[in-house]
């Protein structure tokens, strides 16, 4: 089964990423065998995966498959696409068999975060075998033309006739089967040309030498066999030798069985340019830095850890544009989890040398250091999600006492917050405590508490009995108690809220009191005292009127009686 496709658009073209990644070796991967549905690659190593790829003029194709699956490249539906007429390049890339253990030991050493321990680890893993040297790639051409394949087959480099059949040429060259061995130096005052297609009266130009056959290499057969000296063999390749092959140029490691460097017929002027100073162009001849690059539509560098090395599969796209520089995560979806907008100030983001991070700041002061001067700075955390949920949006953490700072350039006010070990507390910078939360649940201030009770906050006001007001906290229990998280020594006086609640139903439920609702019922109480008090007082004075006014009839009758 064919697993993990990818659509990117890349201009005009395509290109499928499929994330089974690619291995190591010198030998190749399968015998490519062309059949009536397409090519069919007959494997010939071990291995976890294979990865096709296929490349035309306007887009790169890439399918996947599994061990134990047959590599395919059908021209009619390869990747979910219709190749059309034209000539293609492929490549097929081997994922090795990497050990489990191996891989683990990888994981740990990238964990550490050492490359120089991780590269010493890769290196003893290759030298044991136990991970590849190399990517295991293979390379290849066909043609498509009218849904016919033409694939590799070798054409025959040898003359087409002997001397003795052809008898002599146009222009009288004589070819011959006798080699000639010149024992001294060669010196030709003119040009030369070599191949079975030279003719007498060739025209030269500017030519100094000139191969011309239908297979054309130049080889360096190094002959070396002293110890220390080097003795490897190279090879120019003009074009390949089979039916469908590429036109390209190519330099071949011909000992090792390898071709490092190949240019492709038609591709664009400059595509590779160094200047007298070693600066790299692609695709300009101008280059202004070590590596420049230009291209008409995002130009961009691929970094693919492909998986031969026994590490996870990851691609990273580095790239530019109108719009932003940005870092793209292929593998992972193609998210861009870096993006600087152009215009962006200088020092938008500054890393110092002690790692300190800077934001509109080149020398940052703290571990994060965000700075500007146009009156809009500011620090924001937002949390788009739409689930309403309890989530932490700021955590400060430390090995003692948290607190931090408000400071006031202007004025020179600081205050700071401070959480330390069983409290919380608001103050002026180098002052006594201001303001004191504590863990079992008490407030501390030195001062006064005030809270609003402007009329015009308030609303839905209903004028109190005092006397119903007094006869309910005649009622309500009072007693002495301590919190539970509390000690036991630690009195308070006071109702309970659930008989407050019950008598008075003030606040929002019957566990809590407001500090506000006690002092109201209190005043109401007292006025209601007052009121009762004053009745009191009323009835008291009518009482002693009555009483001196019988005193004044117990006199006269007393008179009357004692005459």
């Amino acid at each position: 089964m064919k697993s993990g496709l990818k659509t990117i658009l890349v201009g005009m073209g395509c290109v499928l990423v499929a994330h089974s990644p690619l291995a190591a070796a010198e030998y190749p991967i399968g015998e490519p065998v062309v059949k009536r549905t397409g090519i069919y690659w007959n494997v010939l190593i071990e291995h976890q995966g294979l990865t096709l790829s296929v490349r035309g003029r306007d887009c790169v194709l890439e399918d996947s498959f599994r061990s134990g699956e047959i590599p395919k490249l059908d021209p009619v539906d390869f990747a979910g696409e219709q190749l059309e007429d034209g000539r293609y390049a492929w490549e097929l890339r081997a994922t090795p068999v990497i050990d489990s253990n191996v891989r683990q030991l990888l994981a740990a050493a990238r964990k550490l975060d050492d490359p120089k321990a991780e590269k010493e680890l890769a290196q003893q893993l290759r030298r044991e075998g136990r991970i590849p040297w190399q990517p295991i790639t293979q390379t290849g051409y066909f043609t498509l033309d009218r849904g016919l394949i033409l694939l590799d087959e070798p054409e025959d480099r040898s003359p087409k006739e002997t001397a003795a059949e052809i008898g002599p040429k146009t222009g009288g060259l004589i070819p011959t089967t006798k080699d000639f061995v010149i024992a001294d130096d060669l010196i030709v005052d003119g040009s030369a040309c070599i191949g079975f297609d030279c003719v007498n009266g060739e025209s030269f130009g500017f030519d100094t030498i000139r191969l011309k056959e239908n297979n054309l290499r130049i080889k360096f057969d190094d002959t070396s066999t002293s110890a220390g000296f080097p003795s490897r063999d190279w090879q120019l390749t003009a074009n390949d030798s089979a039916s469908g092959g590429a036109s390209k140029f190519s330099i071949e490691d011909i000992t090792g069985a390898r071709v490092p460097f190949t240019l492709e017929a038609g591709s664009p002027t400059n595509s590779l340019f160094v200047d007298d100073g070693g600066r790299v162009g692609l695709g300009t001849a101008t280059p202004v830095v070590e590596i420049h690059t230009v291209d008409g539509d995002t130009p961009t560098l691929r970094l693919e850890q492909d998986g031969s090395s026994g590490f996870t599969p990851q691609t990273w796209d580095v790239a530019g544009n109108e719009a932003n520089f940005f870092v793209r995560d292929v593998t992972g979806g193609s998210r861009l989890p870096l993006r600087i907008r152009p215009g962006a100030p200088t020092s938008s983001i500054d890393v110092s040398a002690s790692g300190d991070v800077g934001i509109g700041t080149a020398s940052p002061a703290a571990s994060l250091h965000v700075s500007g001067s146009d009156g809009s700075t500011q620090m924001r955390v937002t949390d788009a999600s739409a689930t309403a949920a309890v989530r932490t949006l700021l955590d400060l953490r430390n090995n003692g006492d948290v607190q931090f700072i408000l400071r006031n350039t202007g004025s020179g006010e600081n205050w700071q917050f401070l959480a330390f070990n069983n409290g919380f507390q608001i103050s002026e910078v180098s002052t006594a405590n201001i303001f004191s939360f504590l863990e079992g649940g008490d407030m501390q201030i030195p001062g006064a508490y005030t809270s609003t009770s402007d009329r015009n906050a308030k609303e839905n006001i209903e004028i109190v009995d005092p006397l119903q007001v007094l006869d309910k906290v005649a009622k309500l229990p009072i007693a002495t108690w301590n919190y539970k998280n509390q000690d036991a020594l630690m009195r308070h006086m006071g109702p309970m809220a659930q008989d407050f609640f019950a008598l008075f139903g003030l606040g929002n439920d019957d566990t809590r009191i407001s500090v506000t609702d006690p002092s109201g019922v209190a005043l109401a109480a007292i006025q209601g005292l007052y009121q009762d008090a004053q009745q009191r007082n009323s009835t008291i004075e009518s009482l002693r009127q009555e009483n001196a006014e019988l005193k004044e009839r117990l006199a006269r009758l007393e008179a009357l009686l004692g005459q």
